[in-house]
């Protein structure tokens, strides 16, 4: 008899630990092949690091993770989806490591989407001629050069645009509604700049404007540490803007809102809106806006064997690496339990946010709070703790592979309570 077949699209955070954690599960219970457009994982979350200390974050942040999988024995394809055929079982493609490969087809069993989401910098006006961001190596690069060699010392706008949360009836119930993608990096972004400035001479926290569209930054993050961080904020001299509704335009020398309001600004550093991609909309197993339905097992409640994980699925929000980590274990969880692997009873998602950012200076910030899904847990810390669980993260993320053990969170989470340093 034939094993199952999973295919997993998309080997980012997500897809890489979704993959490796099924096949530690499922072992030879099922094939596995997961098919993503490029054969290399970037290291989103050290972009801001390597831009600030001046290193071409391509060096070292794009890592090879095809040793691990085939370790595993599962297969990996380079290639762009183009279709999936929910109906047929069929997922479409095209390989791109050259050029002028026809589409092909392949068949699944269980389906994974972990594709993440389509960055819309090309819906804000002026981005191309004007704008700035940390989400890839090259607007990395963009804004590593011109912060070292061209910048003048004038204002930094740092803002978000409109996030477009998807809706279905068919979501669990009570989710709340975001009105940007994630706000970590932007509050990240402007601890780390400012000391940059500072060391620097070029300015301190009043050079840069931090703004949101939503009525606080970071709203996730929960009432009770946003009622230590802003004030901690407007203290160390940070311009801040709330309700701006969006980014209208970029120009040459500002920003404007939707608001009406606008900001003069030598750089525009931006986060987009996060749009899924666009062969997702419309299909019958996502939301309006083309992310895909699951329930808190990580399971679409009417194609039962197909799944999502991290920002492609439609309950992950905010669209942090966090949440997709929990959810790979969940969603592997599931499918070992379908194909017999496991007995056990499987623990549905409870949502937590968990975020460690860079400060400059060998410091860092801590948040663990679960209060935006109305639960009681919110922490804060600050200090050289933080700083080194986010390298320790990158390091022990290269080494295993991706497959972070089942405690690595946890204890993440007691030393980071717990230690005041």
């Amino acid at each position: 008899m034939a094993k199952p077949h999973i295919v997993i699209l998309g080997c980012n955070f997500a897809g890489l630990t979704t993959a490796r954690y099924i096949h530690a599960l499922v072992k030879g219970k099922a094939n596995i092949t997961i098919i993503d457009r490029k054969s290399l994982l970037t290291f989103v979350p050290n972009i801001p690091l390597q831009v600030l200390a001046n290193i071409n974050p391509a060096i070292d942040l794009q890592y090879k993770f095809m040793s691990y999988l085939e370790q595993d024995g599962s297969e990996f394809i380079q290639a762009e989806i183009t279709a999936i055929d929910a109906n047929t079982n069929t997922v479409f493609y095209q390989p791109n490591e050259r050029p002028g490969h026809p589409v092909r087809r392949i068949s699944y069993d269980y389906l994974v989407i972990a594709l993440g989401n389509h960055l819309a910098y090309d819906a804000i006006e002026g981005f191309s001629e004007f704008g700035h961001s940390v989400t890839d190596t090259f607007l990395g690069n963009r804004l590593r050069n011109y912060l070292h060699n061209e910048y003048k010392g004038g204002p930094i706008a740092i803002t978000s645009d409109v996030f477009h949360q998807g809706k279905s009836d068919l979501l669990p119930q009570n989710l709340p509604i975001a009105l940007t993608a994630c706000e970590g990096p932007p509050v990240e972004l402007a601890f780390s700049l400012a000391h940059w400035l500072e060391k620097r001479h070029k300015g301190d926290a009043a050079t840069i404007y931090l703004s949101t569209p939503a009525k606080v930054i970071a709203e996730d993050a929960g009432e009770s540490i946003l009622q230590q961080l802003l004030p901690m904020m407007t203290k160390m001299g940070y311009n801040y803007q709330a309700n701006t509704l969006g980014i209208k335009r970029i120009y040459d020398g500002g920003i404007e809102f939707n608001d009406g309001s606008s900001r003069e600004a030598e750089i525009s550093i931006l986060f987009p809106d996060w749009q899924a991609h666009s062969f997702l909309k419309g299909l019958p197993f996502t939301d309006d806006r083309g992310f895909v339905i699951t329930d808190l097992y990580m399971r679409n409640p009417v194609y039962q064997n197909i799944f999502a994980v991290g920002d492609a699925a439609s309950i992950t929000v905010p669209k942090i690496g966090s949440l997709g980590h929990m959810e790979a274990e969940i969603l592997a969880h599931s499918l070992a339990k379908d194909l017999g692997a496991i007995k056990e009873e499987i623990k549905p998602m409870a949502f937590e946010l968990l975020c460690m950012g860079d400060m400059g200076g060998i410091k860092g910030f801590y948040m663990r709070t679960n209060e935006w899904w109305g639960g009681k847990e919110s922490h804060l810390e600050m200090g050289i703790t933080p700083y080194a669980l986010k390298m320790g993260f990158k390091q022990m993320y290269y080494t295993l592979g991706g497959k972070i053990p089942h405690w690595g969170l946890a204890l993440s989470e007691i030393i980071a309570d717990h230690t005041i340093i």
